[in-house]
């Protein structure tokens, strides 16, 4: 059984006049408000986190403690450890490795080495990872060397000079390892979505809160010219009011023969910790078809096409128009219908979410599996849609997004488009989102897909899941109460049971 750590608190308008003023006047509306900036900030100042490990009795002080408002000093070198060393692993390590003013100096995974050849996987596990990065910064450092552990949490504990981490693992234990970095003082880059189940999106971002840590979700879209163009020009009414928006993907269910957990037990290979690689979740015997990779195809570990793309997909809308939590979401599987442990092949589903004062409602189509919408008559005919998109249909018009969220938007009928004027970006262009987070922990500006932001954006997604998970349930969902009116089935995906030793409140 794991060992309990506990961690020490710590209406249409005329030519390109803003349609929703709210967002417009306010560049980073997803950013705190100026009161609360000013308290965090003062947080930041005076800012000393440490990590209270139970019965070891000394204090953790990150170097990210000392001077200043309690960041890195900018010409200090940021100190990262790496938790997750899987196949996104290598995402992280190139676009760490472009920047000089930041190291890794650490990698924590459950697993030492991963056999990915079944999945034409290569360098999967901490060791052909921690070679990597040994080999990249010994060009500069001869022989450099990072630390490496098997427990994230023995990471945060023995190498007190982490200044942040970047969370690379299954979904499943991205909120756990998300709150124990942060309340051990640890700022936190978590992967998408942020959370596995609601409650936990919630808790992440309270002690995102609390903290006043530099945090970033890894939609790394987020930080495109593309979906920064998109939702400026949204915002600005080029299309006039929108009532309807698509978007769309090609994902589907990994191993497409699969209808349940597996009944036979496959020896644990060795240097991998099962137990530990498993999280919070329950116990089930080792067989291949989990992981490396493959867990996406289980209930327990990941969250389907929706969990895997919907933070990258739905953002453009979910930013554009501040959308709050849906009044009603409604998803079907589409295609095999999976089940009770295994995602279906794609999926269909309805967003609605409610009208104010400063846009009309809004419905918000999500398909994948292969399904597209069909085109209004503002777009040509002709036209073939890329496997991935969004689309948003305005009382003017229409904008395309013609491949992912980072793809520029194209505005339909042509008559529209020749006569537009663009309007003045609202959005500094960013270099990348790693680097947004970087300057953050220098005591730049939060990141734009900051934890605050983030969480909205994550809940958005799982209440689609949870309809989903429940066989297409009507969510009709109570926010205040974080409740499924009338559905009692839902509780436990909401906040799902946790194995002794991985609590999280």
């Amino acid at each position: 059984m794991r060992e309990s750590r506990s961690y020490g608190s710590v209406g249409e308008r005329g030519g390109n006049e803003p349609l929703y003023p709210e967002v417009v006047n306010n560049q980073n509306v997803n950013q705190m408000t100026s009161k609360e900036k000013e308290k965090t900030n003062t947080t930041r100042r005076k800012f000393i986190k440490a990590a209270t490990v139970a019965g070891a009795g000394f204090m953790i002080l990150p170097r990210c403690t000392i001077g200043g408002k309690g960041f890195v000093p900018p010409s200090d070198k940021i100190n990262i450890g790496l938790i997750g060393a899987g196949d996104i692993a290598s995402h992280h390590l190139n676009e760490v490795f472009r920047c000089d003013d930041v190291q890794i100096i650490s990698i924590a995974d459950p697993a030492r080495n991963w056999d990915g050849n079944h999945l034409n996987k290569k360098g999967l596990g901490r060791a052909p990872r921690k070679k990597t990065i040994e080999e990249h910064y010994s060009k500069k450092t001869p022989n450099y060397r990072i630390t490496e552990h098997e427990d994230f949490q023995e990471m945060l504990e023995q190498d007190k000079s982490i200044d942040a981490v970047i969370c690379a693992s299954p979904d499943n234990t991205h909120a756990y390892i998300s709150i124990i970095s942060m309340r051990a003082g640890r700022h936190v880059y978590c992967q998408k979505p942020l959370a596995h189940n609601i409650w936990e999106a919630r808790k992440i971002r309270e002690v995102a809160m609390k903290t006043g840590l530099a945090t970033q979700m890894g939609n790394q879209l987020h930080a495109s010219d593309g979906i920064r163009q998109t939702v400026e020009y949204l915002r600005a009414g080029v299309i006039g009011p929108v009532h309807e928006a698509y978007s769309w993907v090609p994902a589907t269910r990994y191993q497409k023969w699969l209808t349940g957990y597996p009944a036979e037990a496959m020896k644990v290979p060795k240097g991998v910790n099962w137990d530990l690689w498993i999280g919070p979740s329950v116990f089930r015997p080792y067989n291949r078809v989990y992981s490396p990779f493959t867990w996406r195809d289980f209930w327990d570990y990941g969250n389907g096409s929706l969990g895997d793309f919907g933070c990258h997909d739905m953002d453009a809308a979910t930013w554009a128009f501040n959308l709050d939590v849906p009044e009603s979401v409604q998803v079907f599987p589409a295609g095999n219908r999976g089940s009770g442990e295994v995602v279906p092949y794609g999926e269909i589903g309805y967003f609605h979410f409610a009208g104010n004062e400063n846009r009309p409602p809004l419905k918000l189509t999500w398909m994948s599996g292969g399904l597209l919408p069909e085109l209004p008559p503002e777009i040509p005919q002709n036209l073939k849609l890329n496997s991935r998109g969004a689309m948003f249909i305005g009382e003017k018009g229409v904008i395309l997004t013609n491949g992912n969220a980072a793809s520029a938007p194209e505005i339909f009928p042509e008559s529209l488009r020749d006569s537009f004027t663009a309007p003045e970006p609202c959005f500094p262009r960013s270099a990348e989102q790693h680097r947004e987070w970087f300057d953050a922990i220098k005591g730049g500006e939060m990141p734009l897909s900051n934890f605050e932001y983030a969480s909205k954006l994550t809940e958005i997604t799982l209440l689609g899941v949870l309809s989903l998970r429940l066989g297409g349930e009507k969510i009709y969902w109570d926010k205040e109460n974080m409740k499924a009116v009338g559905l009692p089935d839902a509780d436990p995906i909401i906040r799902e049971p946790v194995r002794a030793g991985w609590e999280m409140a």
